[in-house]
């Protein structure tokens, strides 16, 4: 794996009133399919989304230890996906998610840091990922 931070998923009780939140911010929002918000913010993209979705889509158990965020590692393939969660799991990770299609039309694992921290591993075919590792959202202007 690349050093490299695709995408901070914080998970949300009320969507509506973080989405307000960071616009009065002065962020900027991206095109979004219902129930998630994206923000491009340089290379690195953060979304908003639900926290109870977030908690069993990132493999998390929230016992009151897990802070409803988790981190993501986008590649440019679904190969690149399995090479990934591989790597995790040989340096230690516990996969959560092997690949595999998700509901929005892409591919993704999950795996998990000695410490707890999820991560999911994910090729997104409506964003690109830019030989210096910048995640952007649609069309890759960001």
């Amino acid at each position: 794996m690349d050093q490299r931070l695709s995408l901070v998923t914080l998970g949300v009780r009320d969507l509506d009133r973080a989405t307000t939140f960071y616009t009065a911010l002065g962020w900027e929002r991206a095109p979004s399919p219902e129930g998630v918000v994206f923000f491009q913010t340089g290379g690195i993209v953060v979304a908003l989304w639900d926290r109870a979705a977030l908690e069993v889509d990132s493999c998390a158990e929230d016992s009151g230890g897990w802070g409803g965020v988790t981190l993501a590692y986008n590649v440019n393939s679904r190969e690149e996906v399995d090479d990934a969660l591989d790597e995790a799991e040989a340096a230690g990770a516990t996969i959560g998610r092997r690949g595999g299609g998700t509901f929005w039309g892409g591919y993704s694992g999950v795996f998990t840091d000695p410490e707890g921290h999820p991560w999911e591993v994910s090729h997104n075919p409506f964003w690109s990922v830019t030989e210096d590792g910048r995640t952007l959202l649609g069309d890759g202007r960001g």
